[in-house]
């Protein structure tokens, strides 16, 4: 049961919140993570008019670069040379989020697999099998943790 303070806050209901907009991650080199998410990872780049207006001088300067999932999500690099470096043992987070989750068909897991190892990034854990489906972990240029997972067959 509800207390009765609890009763007196909004709250949003479930299915308020229809899927993850756009992830926004802090990159100290703008260059190595252009190329992760677009080159390795296979994401869009918005270019142009998809550029958001609002970001549009932000990415003319090179401080920041927008990558489309195909989904639609968007994921917003910032541009922050100072920014510190990652713990030295890499199973410490370092930052309050944990990690970047990008679903895959699982016909094409292995392959995102292989696209990982030929070029020699890293892979923190994993692959692993759950009855929630495979996921492989691994860091992006700046030791963000990112997964690519999929569903069980």
């Amino acid at each position: 049961m509800r207390s009765h303070l609890q009763s007196l806050k909004s709250v949003l209901a479930r299915g308020d919140l229809r899927r993850v907009h756009h992830i926004a991650l802090n990159v100290k080199d703008m260059q190595a993570s252009r190329h992760f998410y677009g080159d390795i990872l296979g994401l869009h780049e918005l270019i142009g008019k998809e550029i958001p207006e609002t970001l549009a001088k932000l990415v003319a300067e090179g401080k920041v670069a927008n990558f489309e999932t195909p989904d639609g999500t968007v994921v917003d690099l910032f541009w922050e040379p100072d920014l510190l470096p990652p713990d030295s043992n890499p199973d410490r987070t370092f930052t309050r989020a944990y990690h970047l989750a990008f679903d895959i068909t699982p016909e094409l897991f292995d392959h995102a697999v292989q696209v990982l190892r030929e070029n020699e990034i890293a892979i923190a854990h994993g692959p692993v099998t759950r009855p929630t489906g495979k996921g492989v972990y691994f860091y992006d240029p700046d030791g963000f943790m990112v997964e690519i997972r999929c569903n069980p067959i």
